[in-house]
């Protein structure tokens, strides 16, 4: 166990890598090929700590070029220290966007570089509320057929998962027979969720809203675009009773959140730790969800959310989004895997619980 209160940050390693997805994807309003991952490995005290954000390259040269040199030889014990120094850096840089995910990336390097050098799951440092968190299983793309959205969402019901979300808003008019092949597959009992990426205009949002109820739809997300908080707020207030309102992805500091809950536009909040400056900005967001009493949800990277999802009280459940599922079994070991549809960390490994597979990851390198 480690005895001294400072330990200086010896090492920075980044690496950025794109893995291509299993087979066609898109949403309401994006098309994709592939992933792309940024992997922050810290060195202190003689234990490696790493992190990860999903992101462009780009966000490997802001850390390479800039972060780097903010964390080196600062304290690791320091997270919050440290995370605050890197925020402060990038004042003039802009902090949405990149500048947050790559100093997600940093930070949640530190925590994990923490937990190691105490010898701790992550999970035990930053305090459990519950020993694990339960997941909902997320992809049903509209680039799926319907026979692949059959066979996705009703296998993770089979697997145990009792919800599950599809993606909708790319063809509107196709959008009520797809539900009504998930809601055959994943049979009556199942939550189903809609994620519609902004796709719709405020009429047609609250349009489909009313013929949802039909299928048992109780989770909406992003109905309209997550910037309209109006619109939102519109369709919080007018969708059926027992479908919840979700936006939040893409908030990357904490104002966003702020303003997002001071217009009453969710009904669920959702954060990003890859995106909102990593895990000490994620648990930020969770203490605001918890002052306005607005449950939280995280979203996509559930190996990253799987420790602090455990211990923030507003935390609902976490994103299993097929994409990263598949990458963060690929390209980790240590991996835990939903058992009767929740996570529950590995108290026998320290950090995340993860070590990276190098060799297998080298085809992916950028």
């Amino acid at each position: 166990m480690l005895e001294t209160t400072h330990v200086p940050v010896e090492d920075v390693r980044v690496s950025a890598y794109e893995i291509p997805t299993d087979a066609p994807e898109s949403d309401g309003t994006l098309v994709w090929d592939s992933t792309g991952m940024v992997l922050v490995e810290l060195s202190a005290g003689g234990k490696t700590g790493l992190g990860y954000t999903y992101g462009h390259p780009a966000c490997a040269t802001l850390i390479e070029g800039k972060l780097a040199g903010v964390v080196a030889g600062r304290n690791a014990m320091a997270t919050r220290k440290c995370w605050l120094a890197m925020v402060e850096s990038i004042r003039n840089l802009g902090r949405p966007g990149i500048g947050s995910m790559a100093i997600a990336a940093v930070d949640v390097a530190l925590w994990d570089l923490k937990a190691r050098l105490l010898e701790l799951p992550l999970v035990t440092l930053l305090g459990g509320v519950r020993s694990s968190v339960p997941v909902y299983g997320s992809g049903g793309f509209t680039s799926y057929s319907e026979k692949q959205l059959r066979e996705q969402l009703g296998g993770w019901v089979a697997a145990g998962i009792p919800r599950v979300k599809m993606k909708i808003g790319r063809r509107p008019q196709d959008d009520l027979a797809r539900i009504r092949a998930a809601r055959e597959a994943i049979g009556p009992a199942a939550e189903l969720y809609v994620d519609a990426n902004g796709a719709y205009s405020r009429k047609q949002a609250l349009a489909k809203a009313d013929a949802f109820r039909d299928y048992g739809v109780s989770w909406y997300e992003e109905p309209v675009s997550s910037d309209d908080l109006a619109g939102l707020r519109l369709l919080r207030d007018r969708v059926p009773g027992g479908i919840e309102i979700s936006a939040g992805e893409y908030g990357y500091d904490l104002p966003y959140f702020r303003r997002m809950l001071e217009a009453e536009a969710v009904d669920v909040m959702q954060a990003d730790a890859t995106r909102c400056a990593g895990i000490t900005g994620f648990l930020d967001v969770a203490a605001l969800c918890d002052a306005y009493n607005v449950p939280l949800s995280s979203h996509t990277a559930p190996a990253l959310h799987m420790h602090p999802g455990c211990c923030a009280k507003q935390v609902r459940h976490l994103e299993y989004f097929h994409d990263h599922a598949r990458i963060e079994a690929m390209l980790f070991d240590g991996i835990v895997g939903p058992v009767d549809g929740e996570l529950q960390p590995n108290l026998a490994r320290p950090g995340l619980g993860l070590t990276f597979k190098r060799e297998e990851a080298e085809r992916y390198r950028q």
